[in-house]
């Protein structure tokens, strides 16, 4: 399974930018995809997540300015973030736990999209 991601760049705070990410490959179903960021020095944190059934989990930091959504007919899933701050600067990567024929659903990784966000 390959997780394509798009949509990073420099923004000021205050503005929105729309990430994509689009998983393709052997694929049986998507239990669920998300995205999660990492800033420098820190961990790798959970920003949002959906499932196939479209429950949603948003991190506090993110809630009411950043909204995730879900295509299952085209295996993307979109993060819309709006209000901005430097705070939310990091790669953002893209995560789908999937089926691949008969085997367990396990993780797999988008290669990170850069969001920099100037004060």
């Amino acid at each position: 399974v390959q997780l394509q991601a798009s949509g990073g760049g420099l923004v000021q705070a205050g503005g929105s930018l729309r990430l994509s990410c689009s998983a393709a490959g052997s694929i049986s179903s998507i239990k669920a995809m998300g995205w999660y960021r990492q800033a420098p020095g820190t961990q790798r944190e959970l920003v949002a997540t959906v499932t196939s059934s479209k429950t949603i989990n948003y991190a506090d930091s993110v809630k009411g300015r950043f909204t995730i959504s879900r295509d299952n007919a085209k295996n993307t899933v979109y993060l819309q973030m709006n209000s901005l701050k430097p705070e939310d600067t990091a790669i953002y990567y893209c995560k789908a736990i999937a089926v691949t024929g008969w085997s367990a659903p396990r993780d797999y990784w988008g290669q990170g999209t850069l969001v920099t966000v100037s004060s």
